[in-house]
């Protein structure tokens, strides 16, 4: 579940824990499977899409299924915690960083959010300096294509769609 900076809620979704590795937990949720920005209106998932949280890691990942244009989608948040075993938050810090499939693009998004909510909400220098640091290093590890953004994904991806 994410949370904006002030404790609002944001996006959230059901999806099933697939297992762990050296990167992370994985979670996975099939093409169909519903999101909710807020408590805002059911967003139907077109694609199956699996997610990583690192631990103590200062963004989430999430992996879409083909024919999905995007194929990954890193979300700059402060570290996942888990209050109980099924429930992990964060919050985010508005930054993102995506890969497309067709051409394999990276592209930075949603700079002047991250610009607007430092004021908003009032993000402390060390929390402005982590989300433009990770930053800058999703938008690296996404071009060179290090795990876990080269293949390794794939194996918790494939059995879902």
């Amino acid at each position: 579940m994410y949370r904006k900076y002030d404790g609002s809620l944001h996006w959230h979704q059901t999806m099933r824990r697939l297992g762990a590795d050296d990167h992370g937990v994985w979670l996975g949720a099939d093409a169909g499977s519903i999101a909710r920005k807020g408590d805002g209106p059911a967003v139907v998932l077109e694609h199956s899409q699996v997610m990583l949280i690192p631990d103590d890691a200062w963004w989430i990942a999430a992996f879409h299924a083909p024919p999905a244009q995007m194929e990954i989608y890193c979300d700059v948040t402060t570290p996942a915690r888990w209050p109980d075993p099924g429930l992990v938050t964060m919050v985010d810090l508005d930054l993102d960083v995506c890969r497309m499939r067709a051409d394999r693009r990276v592209r930075l998004l949603d700079e002047d959010e991250f610009a607007e909510h430092q004021t908003r909400y009032g993000y402390p220098a060390d929390v402005i300096g982590r989300a433009n640091d990770t930053s800058a290093w999703l938008f690296r590890a996404l071009g060179d294509g290090v795990e876990p953004f080269a293949s390794g994904y794939r194996r918790w991806l494939t059995p879902l769609h």
